[in-house]
C-alpha cells in the first residue's frame, strides 16, 4: 500500500483501467473496475426480485416479498404523481434507476480499505506488482458511470417528446417556446442549454455528492484506528442519508424530465 497520505489517497482514487486513464471521465480507456461492479449489483437487483417474484404467495406475504411490494408501490405512486401518459415503461425504469443508483451509493459504506487489500493480494498472487493493484468500488463516484446513466435518460426524453408530440409537435415547441416565433434564435438558445442541463445535473449531482462522500471516508481512514470510530461512524450514519436520498432525486428527476418531454405545452 501507499508510504504517505497523499499517496494513500491517490491510490484510492485510481481506477482498474483498461489503459493509462488520470482523468474523471474519459474514452481512451475503459474503467473496469466500475463495469464490474455495476454489472453485479444489476444482477443482484434483478436476482432479489426475480426471487421475491417466483416465492410471491397470495396469503401472509414474507418479509422479502413485503419489502419488495412497498418499494414497488412506492415507486409506482411517485411515478403516477408526476407522469401522466402509460407507465408501463415509466415505472420499471424508475424502479431499476432507484435499487440501481442506491446499490451503487451503498458500496461507499463498505470500509475503505476492505476490497483493496484483497484485490491486491489477488493482484500479487498473479505474478503483479500489488502497489499498483487499483480498484474503486463506488460506480456512482466514477463520473463515467453517472454520464452513462444520465446519457440514456437524456435520449429517453427525446423518445418520449417524440412520442407525445410527434416530431412536428417537437419542432414546433423547440422553435417557439417560450417566447413565440418572433424570437425563435432566443428559444433555439434556451432550449438548447434546458436539454444540456438535464443529463449535466443528473450526473454531476450524483457524482459530485458520492465523490465528496469517498473522499472523506478515504481521509477518515488515514487516522489511527482508534480515532476513526467516531468520526466513521457519525459519517456513515449521515451518508446513508445521502444514499439514499442521491438515489431518489435521480429516479424523480428522471420521472421529471420525460413527463416534461411527453406532454404538451
Amino acid at each position: 500500500m501507499a508510504a504517505s497520505p497523499a499517496e494513500y489517497v491517490t491510490h484510492h482514487l485510481k481506477h482498474l483501467s483498461s489503459g493509462h486513464d488520470d482523468a474523471f471521465i474519459t474514452m481512451s480507456a475503459w474503467h473496469i473496475d466500475t463495469l464490474i461492479i455495476s454489472t453485479l449489483l444489476g444482477l443482484a437487483f434483478l436476482t432479489l426480485f426475480r426471487i421475491a417474484a417466483v416465492r410471491a404467495t397470495e396469503g401472509v406475504p414474507g418479509k422479502l416479498q413485503n419489502f419488495v411490494e412497498i418499494l414497488v408501490e412506492f415507486v409506482d405512486n411517485s411515478v403516477k404523481d408526476s407522469f401522466h401518459g402509460n407507465r408501463a415503461f415509466i415505472a420499471p425504469l424508475a424502479l431499476t434507476i432507484f435499487c440501481w443508483v442506491f446499490l451503487w451509493n451503498c458500496m461507499d459504506l463498505l470500509p475503505v480499505d476492505g476490497i483493496p487489500l484483497l484485490w491486491a493480494q489477488i493482484y500479487g498472487a498473479m505474478g503483479h506488482d500489488p502497489a499498483h493493484a487499483y480498484i474503486r468500488v463506488v460506480p456512482s463516484a466514477d463520473m463515467s458511470a453517472t454520464f452513462a446513466l444520465s446519457i440514456s435518460v437524456f435520449i429517453l426524453i427525446f423518445v418520449y417528446s417524440f412520442k407525445g408530440k410527434g416530431v412536428k409537435g417537437f419542432t414546433v415547441e423547440f422553435l417557439t417556446h417560450p417566447f413565440g416565433a418572433k424570437l425563435l434564435p432566443a428559444n433555439v438558445i434556451l432550449n438548447t442549454v434546458e436539454y444540456l442541463a438535464k443529463p449535466m445535473s443528473l450526473a454531476l449531482r450524483l457524482f459530485g455528492n458520492l465523490y465528496a462522500g469517498e473522499l472523506i471516508f478515504i481521509l477518515i481512514a488515514l487516522l489511527p484506528w482508534w480515532a476513526q470510530i467516531i468520526p466513521g461512524l457519525g459519517w456513515a450514519i449521515f451518508h446513508i442519508l445521502v444514499v439514499t436520498l442521491q438515489s431518489f432525486i435521480f429516479m424523480t428527476l428522471t420521472i421529471v424530465y420525460l413527463s416534461m418531454a411527453y406532454e404538451h405545452h
